[in-house]
């Protein structure tokens, strides 16, 4: 094998490294984040704490309506029951019952709208717990099959690796150097003669230059520098 063939593998190779290496970061990426499990997760916690705070008050107010109820019932006892005889007391007691009553009315509607607010709540739980449960067998799914991508991407890295090093190898330390110098300013360091022309930057070389390529010696295009290589 001719040292541009050579050199044109190792291209190759590295291509071949590189498009696994990004496989690998963004499937790493995937199964480091789930952006659509940890919504719905949040808005279920949400909702749960929300439920939590609604219940809690549904019974605040359900132990206030019922001590305002004893003391209306105790009330209504003294006004009724023949002990309290004095006029201004019986007044007293009446406008207290007619306050006491009042807020008791006020703590009905309160408790009534809580009570929706509560089965409100409750029906959002169910379907956010449902939509989580679901979103999290299909991410489980896809983390299966991210996985194994994963795998055979690092499978083949390693082989690609293995091969890329067995390569070098047998390539120069100053052929090495000129690939390298030449990929790291213009990204492909050999570049294929078709018809004649360098399809690095298309444009027609001397026949001179590509029949040198042709023949396997190291000849680097007059345009662009890339190292031409002819099948």
């Amino acid at each position: 094998m001719s040292l541009p063939a050579e050199l044109h593998k190792l291209q190759q190779l590295d291509i071949e490294l590189e498009r696994r290496r990004q496989t690998i970061d963004e499937v790493t990426r995937q199964l480091s984040e789930n952006e659509a499990l940890v919504a719905a997760e949040s808005q279920l916690a949400s909702r749960k704490q929300q439920l939590q705070e609604t219940g809690k008050r549904q019974k605040d107010v359900e132990w206030e309506l019922k001590d305002l109820e004893e003391k209306i019932n105790s009330i209504d006892n003294k006004l009724y029951g023949g002990t309290v005889r004095n006029p201004k007391e019986l007044v007293n007691l009446k406008q207290e019952v007619d306050s006491l009553k009042k807020k008791s009315r006020a703590k009905e509607d309160e408790l009534l709208e809580l009570m929706g607010q509560t089965e409100e709540l409750q029906v959002k739980v169910e379907a956010g717990s449902r939509e989580f449960q679901e979103l999290e067998q299909k991410w489980q799914q896809q983390r299966q099959v991210l996985t194994a991508s994963k795998t055979e991407a690092e499978t083949e890295l390693a082989g690609f690796t293995d091969s890329r090093q067995g390569l070098v190898q047998r390539i120069s330390a100053e052929a090495l150097s000129l690939y390298k110098h030449i990929k790291a300013s213009k990204g492909q360091a050999i570049a294929k003669v078709e018809q004649g022309r360098c399809q690095g930057c298309y444009i027609t070389l001397p026949t001179g230059q590509w029949q040198r390529a042709r023949a396997g010696e190291l000849v680097q295009c007059s345009s662009c520098s890339r190292i031409l290589y002819v099948e």
